[in-house]
């Protein structure tokens, strides 16, 4: 497996616009002609659009839906792996049994209704909440609830990641990027949104890099082709060094694994028109928005108002051909997980007075690496203490809370993903 990946910490540039012209003039001396190479992109992009548009039209979903027992029989037909490829999300139906979902939300509630949490909230510790106007928040900070954790090393998890894994091209360049069939834990929080919420939603963006998919010199090569000028040698799914690209340093947004997949698991149903996740299906869109930004209309020392420490925006005025492709998920039952390719642009819809509630586990795909291994045990540091993840706020609430998983509870598939066992 590759080894290349060191304690590493990126830092911002002192001269963030200095740096973005030097990056800007040595990609676009690269690829030569900027123009022919984005229309390239773009002829792509507008098919895949029409596509879209057609399979909605017709009726269809866009969204390639798999059933667990498909998965895992081995019964995923080839017609399906090629829509998973060509979207890049699906949604896994019935991953987990709807009472055993519905059993994980109400424990949830126990959990932090047990430790009073209401009373013990401080507000939002970081950004994401900059929104959000109710006293509760929609995004809770809690990361060791025994749902949470027995989802994690469930099986039917661990059958679902490696399935998702071996979607990539984890073999090249003379390198092994990373073990398709074992996961790193990666703790993220919940969401629970209650009947009659009114939310803003959340704009159109990527994770995993902003400034850092033209930076860094990781980044560089990961989009090799795409800066070549040579989009038909591009492929989204080649793991070459993508497991060591580190994020810069600071952010609240910061991610410090590879995730081959984002995703979440459904604890209540959810319709689509609920304020819901929207994907721009396509995930070689990641080729336009980078090469949009070395276009000559975009100032010198700007990336289509990219800042540092933040999320990749993509919206109509940069990015008016992707916002197109914007495609609502499907109906959701509890128990079933949603999942889409890292590059994938994603949304969520605004709502007014909810119907119904709308709770989810974030849980996604990290496949073991020396990148997410390293991570991984920090992970189980502060799992033992109760603590917040290093890539999450400081906010530690559940460190004296009862009815916390522990080191007992975990199985085999949790030491491994916790590198406690291996």
């Amino acid at each position: 497996m590759n080894t290349h990946v060191a304690e590493r910490i990126e830092r911002v540039p002192e001269d963030v616009p200095g740096a973005i012209r030097a990056v800007k003039a040595s990609l676009r001396a690269q690829i030569g002609d900027v123009e022919a190479a984005l229309r390239q992109v773009e002829a792509f992009i507008e098919k895949e659009i029409e596509d879209i548009r057609t399979t909605k039209e017709r009726g269809e979903e866009v969204w390639p839906l798999i059933d667990y027992d498909q998965i895992a029989s081995n019964g995923v037909t080839d017609t399906q792996l090629q829509q998973i490829h060509r979207r890049g999300c699906l949604v896994v139906r019935g991953h987990f049994p709807e009472q055993t979902a519905r059993g994980w939300d109400r424990q949830l509630v126990e959990y932090v209704e047990d430790n009073e949490f209401d009373s013990k909230y401080r507000g939002p510790g970081d950004d994401f909440f900059g929104t959000l106007a109710a006293s509760r928040p929609e995004i809770y900070p809690i990361y060791w609830s025994r749902p949470q954790m027995e989802a994690r090393q469930h099986e039917r998890m661990a059958n679902v990641q490696s399935f998702l894994n071996h979607q990539w091209k984890f073999e090249s360049e003379g390198s092994t990027w990373f073990d398709p069939d074992q996961d790193s834990m990666y703790p993220d929080r919940i969401r629970r949104r209650p009947p009659g919420t009114t939310s803003k939603g959340l704009g159109a963006h990527t994770d995993s890099g902003a400034l850092e998919r033209w930076l860094l010199p990781a980044y560089q090569k990961v989009f090799r082709h795409v800066f070549d000028g040579d989009f038909d040698r591009y492929d989204a799914w080649d793991a070459a060094y993508r497991t060591e690209v580190n994020e810069y340093a600071g952010g609240s947004t910061m991610c410090s694994v590879f995730r081959s997949f984002q995703g979440w698991t459904a604890l209540s149903e959810m319709r689509n028109d609920q304020g819901v996740l929207c994907t721009v299906p396509i995930p070689e869109a990641m080729a336009y928005i980078l090469l949009r930004a070395l276009r000559d209309d975009v100032p010198d020392d700007e990336l289509c108002d990219i800042t540092p420490r933040r999320v990749l925006p993509v919206n109509d005025k940069w990015h008016p051909l992707l916002m197109q492709g914007l495609s609502v998920i499907p109906d959701l039952q509890a128990g079933d997980s949603v999942w889409w390719h890292c590059d994938v642009i994603h949304s969520v819809q605004p709502v007014a007075n909810q119907q119904g509630w709308g709770n989810v586990m974030y849980i996604p795909a990290a496949p073991m690496c020396e990148k997410n291994a390293h991570y991984a045990t920090k992970v189980a540091q502060r799992f033992l203490a109760g603590e917040s993840p290093d890539d999450f706020p400081e906010e530690h609430y559940e460190a004296d809370w009862t009815g916390r998983f522990t080191e007992n509870d975990l199985n085999t598939i949790g030491r491994r993903g916790l590198v406690l066992d291996r």
